[in-house]
């Protein structure tokens, strides 16, 4: 590591430390794990759940425009879905219960392409995953019920509304559910492979 590497990672720990966000990057380029921090007392705790300043101190400088919320039984798999002319970045956080997330790279041109992270998320952790434009996102439920909020940058589009088959055998995502419950909308979804790269998002 050089000197510039060093430099820059105590210069990010420190900028961390300011703002009370503790975050890393996973294995796919811009997918981060971010900590909050929580102020606790007897009664409970209290935390931010956004602060544009703060995320935007981190490399997060979209605004986000839309809070979707989402309540899911066990065994339910929602994904893989993305926008392609009205492109969403999303910040997923745990309100109850325990999901496993999913982000797939589906932008023509990245090294990534067709690579996946998957994170678990929890109520009992105070974490959000922040996925950036360009890539799918399913999550499935662990837990007997989970409660779902994402903030996204743009509007949900109908007619823009795009996914990726969940088990897509050739990107190989190791979901801890065998037979998940899914819609028919999401059964139905194309495997990558099958998807012409018109309908696919180009690296930046």
């Amino acid at each position: 590591m050089n000197m510039a590497s060093i430099l820059q990672g105590l210069l990010q720990r420190r900028c961390n430390a300011m703002n009370g966000l503790s975050y890393r990057e996973l294995t796919l380029p811009g997918v981060l794990l971010i900590e909050q921090k929580a102020f606790h007392d007897p009664r409970g705790f209290f935390m931010e759940m956004h602060h544009q300043q703060k995320y935007r101190d981190i490399g997060i400088t979209q605004s986000f425009v839309q809070d979707n919320y989402s309540h899911s039984l066990h065994n339910t798999l929602r994904g893989l879905h993305y926008q392609l002319k009205h492109p969403q970045a999303k910040l997923i956080t745990v309100l109850r219960g325990t999901i496993y997330d999913v982000a797939v790279d589906i932008r023509r041109g990245s090294p990534t392409f067709g690579k996946w992270v998957g994170q678990t998320l929890a109520d009992t952790c105070l974490q959000q995953l922040y996925i950036p434009t360009g890539f799918a996102h399913g999550f499935c439920v662990l837990s007997e019920e989970a409660d779902v909020l994402y903030k996204c940058t743009d509007l949900y589009s109908p007619e823009d509304d795009h996914g990726v088959l969940w088990c897509d055998t050739d990107i190989g995502i190791q979901w801890p559910l065998a037979q998940p419950s899914l819609s028919t909308k999401d059964g139905r979804l194309r495997k990558l492979s099958e998807i012409p790269p018109t309908e696919l998002p180009a690296l930046a």
